[in-house]
């Protein structure tokens, strides 16, 4: 019987591939996504793309179990979120627009706190990784509120992180970052895809991304296309959405 356990538990928490099938997000008689379906798999970098409002945020957030779906459901490996429970959202990860820091506190402080919510061992030992990851060692010790924006967006990232999640998921990670951080960041994130770490993130940040995702996927009142052809991201961006008021160019995505 534990023997069972074990394994089931182990499918949880291995899980090489997200599946969205046929989802849907009402919020009252709003449409935010629309029959979204999507796949994604161990080792890939997939890109959210889209206009304010389209559902990207959501669809994030859907992934992230924080909001469940209002019809169709997401599969990570061959589980549920509400069959995984605890075990399988241990192993996802979210950077949201709400870095979830403590301003107060020191960058070190800030990851021992998280470390120790997430039932890590040795959280100072798992905080100063942390901090050299971030190439923040040399300000553990300085309170977070007078850290710059980029430093906050390192330090954040390194906190969703810290558990080692098998699902990576950014809502606009790359606003408001000058050129070198955007550089460390896009760095940092093919290091979690030569993991072998899924990683999905929203961006209008097409020329920054550019390079850096396996796959762009484009998302426009709530419903979701593959964004394909050949050239730079931001070209096959304009080419793909026609009139600027929803219409698109290409057929619903079946990935």
């Amino acid at each position: 019987m534990f023997a069972g356990l074990a394994v089931s538990q182990s499918e949880i928490t291995n899980f090489t591939q997200v599946t969205v099938d046929d989802v849907s997000r009402f919020y009252g008689r709003r449409r935010a996504l629309s029959h979204v379906r999507l796949t994604c798999v161990a080792g890939e970098v997939v890109g959210l793309l889209g206009p304010n409002g389209a559902g990207k945020s959501t669809l994030l957030w859907v992934l992230s179990t924080l909001a469940e779906p209002s019809t169709g459901e997401v599969r990570y490996g061959h589980r549920t979120a509400r069959q995984g429970g605890a075990d399988l959202r241990s192993q996802i990860g979210f950077l949201s627009h709400e870095l979830q820091l403590y301003p107060e506190l020191t960058a070190r402080e800030n990851l021992e706190f998280f470390a120790s919510l997430y039932g890590l061992d040795d959280p100072g030992t798992r905080a100063i990784d942390a901090l050299g990851s971030a190439g923040l060692s040399d300000r553990a010790d300085d309170v977070v509120e007078g850290f710059s924006r980029g430093m906050r967006q390192r330090l954040g990232l390194e906190r969703a992180l810290l558990h080692g999640p098998r699902l990576v998921l950014l809502d606009e990670p790359f606003s408001g970052l000058d050129e070198a951080s955007c550089g460390a960041l896009v760095t940092r994130l093919g290091e979690l895809r030569a993991r072998g770490q899924i990683v999905v993130l929203a961006t209008h940040d097409l020329d920054v991304v550019d390079g850096l995702l396996d796959r762009a996927v484009l998302l426009q009142t709530g419903r979701l296309t593959e964004l394909g052809g050949e050239g730079a991201l931001p070209d096959r961006y304009r080419s793909a959405v026609v009139g600027g008021e929803g219409r698109l160019r290409g057929t619903e995505s079946k990935l």
